[in-house]
């Protein structure tokens, strides 16, 4: 790994006017980053990159980062692109074992922060290095939302998770896991209580459906709840995915690691259309995935599914299946919105902010998946950053506090 990234460094042009952070979604400063490294400042390049982007050892390893500052690099006109997530997720996760965070908090810049995925991760180590006195309340036994419950081992280790959850322990934030607000505590109760601004992260964990004959059927299983515990799912030999995003293929890849000997994913179009990366059908038709295009779902049985070719005429064709795997997108709960009065969600179910991530109620921001439906971890940084600050200049003005 080492050699390859100093060979990488080397490779580098250091353009005046970096196209690869124009490309980036956070604009990551990759030339003064691979500038430190040539100098041997590992340390102060990780600094950078953690100041920019406090998830950058993840990004670094789950970024399309060939539609980004891979896909921008100058170099793809001569040969190949400098492999900036190598260097990234290499030096950021050197520097997070170098590093010793402290806590600095002022009890009276209470914030609360509903969600722990991308977006509530960066939201809780931004304003935790401003002195705010944070609580993040997370549905789940762990932290790190869809990065731990939504993102396969094999592309994400959880220990980069457990990683974060002992540096937000460090920087003095409070975590109350198993906690679904909006059913027992609600926003109100937040306000009630001190918190001075609340920040609203709770991704999108309700699945959409089909709408089909056979969908409630016991061989049939949503992604995201596939995705949350692989190993409590018993799919058989033959295994059929239906949907075209980097999920539906998440989903076969673990299906094949779990023992599914036959895995198909059916997408309504071409390949060409896929919302998946490019890299991610590669790595997936490596793995041993198999694809049929062209195909949309009519209805289920318990050995098969029925699908509509869709690229003539309006054939119809049988596929046999042990299960089904259903991966059309997913959209977010409204028990927050069910629960407190003037936060407006759209014809969506999202939550409907302002360019700076505030809602329609005061002292309630939010950015992420629950604004935006299912992005990359990057652009939910992006969000968060402008988000995060908002909510500091709202707590320090509103409550004169600095």
């Amino acid at each position: 790994m080492i050699n390859n990234i100093w060979e990488e460094n080397k490779r580098c042009l250091q353009c005046k006017n970096p196209a690869c952070k124009k490309g980036c979604p956070v604009s990551t400063p990759m030339n003064e980053v691979i500038g430190l490294l040539k100098e041997n400042k590992i340390k102060e390049a990780g600094k950078l990159l953690f100041e920019n982007n406090p998830l950058s050892v993840i990004t670094g390893l789950i970024c399309p980062h060939e539609e980004f500052c891979m896909g921008h690099c100058v170099l793809n006109f001569k040969g190949s692109p400098i492999q900036t997530g190598s260097i990234e997720h290499y030096t950021s996760d050197y520097y997070l074992n170098s590093v010793d965070f402290k806590p600095e908090i002022n009890p009276e810049k209470k914030v609360g922060i509903i969600g722990s995925g991308p977006a509530g991760l960066t939201m809780a180590i931004l304003l935790a290095r401003k002195g705010y006195d944070i609580t993040i309340f997370e549905s789940h036994e762990q932290i790190g939302g869809v990065l731990r419950y939504g993102i396969p081992e094999f592309r994400l280790p959880k220990s980069i998770l457990d990683k974060y959850h002992d540096i937000l322990i460090k920087m003095g934030v409070k975590i109350r896991p198993n906690t679904l607000v909006g059913t027992v505590i609600t926003l109100d109760d937040m306000f009630r209580d001190g918190y001075k601004a609340v920040f609203v992260s709770t991704g999108t964990w309700k699945p959409r459906k089909l709408n089909i004959p056979g969908e409630s059927l016991g061989h049939v299983y949503y992604a995201i709840d596939y995705l949350r515990s692989p190993s409590t799912h018993y799919l058989g030999k033959k295994v059929c995915v239906i949907g075209g995003g980097n999920v539906a293929l998440d989903c076969a890849r673990t299906a094949i690691r779990k023992g599914a000997k036959e895995v198909t994913v059916y997408y309504r179009k071409g390949e060409a259309d896929m919302p998946s990366s490019k890299v991610e059908i590669n790595y997936a038709r490596l793995d041993g995935v198999n694809f049929e295009f062209y195909r949309s779902p009519l209805e289920i049985n318990d050995k098969s599914i029925k699908f509509q070719k869709t690229d003539n005429n309006d054939e119809e064709i049988s596929y046999d299946a042990d299960s089904v795997i259903i991966s059309i997108s997913q959209g977010p709960r409204s028990l927050i919105a069910d629960s407190t009065r003037g936060l407006k969600l759209d014809r969506l179910g999202l939550v409907v902010i302002d360019e700076t991530g505030r809602t329609t109620k005061e002292g309630v921001f939010a950015s992420g998946d629950v604004v935006t439906g299912a992005k990359t971890v990057v652009e939910a940084v992006a969000s968060t950053k402008v988000a995060a600050k908002c909510l500091d200049e709202y707590v320090t003005q509103k409550y004169n506090l600095k």
